[in-house]
């Protein structure tokens, strides 16, 4: 089963940013390559059971299971030392990339408190687009009795897009809520 954000690309998206952007060939029109949720516990430097349970509530949101980061350099100001778990992440692509879009943008969103869309401005000069979440619980997946405390987390869109522009337009046609 296609999820059904791949056919909106097909046949919405891509017409209308060929006819906005006045692109010659089909292939040339922006996509979405990646997205990337990322979720660092500093509760990790003492106890290991924090990251498993992020991990855990990670692979529930994106439906994979995520890869465990470790510190590149030691800290002593931090008390972390070289090769210490420290987050998670897990890159999401094709079909389930979009699924979790999807998910994202009509489900989990909304569920934020005095939510009056995202911000605009999380945009890279190469039309990426980072934003970060407070708490986990706004995702349906997670069982708020379950939860210990509560976690942000990181997410990347990663697109094939030029300039900001052509992000912000890409992401706004495939159903993110940017505040106007």
């Amino acid at each position: 089963m296609k999820a059904r954000l791949i056919e909106h690309y097909r046949t919405k998206v891509v017409p209308e940013l060929l006819k906005e952007f006045g692109y010659k060939n089909v292939m040339s029109v922006p996509r979405l390559k990646k997205i990337v949720v990322s979720m660092c516990c500093k509760e990790a430097t003492t106890d290991i059971k924090v990251l498993e349970r992020a991990i855990d509530e990670v692979a529930l949101i994106t439906g994979q299971k995520p890869k465990m980061t470790r510190a590149k350099k030691s800290i002593a100001a931090f008390k972390i030392r070289e090769g210490m778990p420290l987050g998670c992440f897990s890159t999401l692509r094709g079909a389930r990339m979009f699924e979790f879009l999807d998910r994202f943008a009509n489900v989990a969103l909304p569920r934020v408190r005095d939510f009056r869309g995202i911000n605009p401005t999380g945009f890279d000069n190469a039309g990426n687009y980072s934003l970060g979440i407070k708490e986990q619980l706004i995702f349906p997946e997670i069982n708020f009795d379950k939860v210990e405390s509560t976690r942000g987390m990181n997410i990347t869109f990663v697109t094939s897009a030029t300039n900001k522009k052509e992000g912000y337009a890409l992401l706004e046609k495939m159903g993110l809520p940017f505040r106007k």
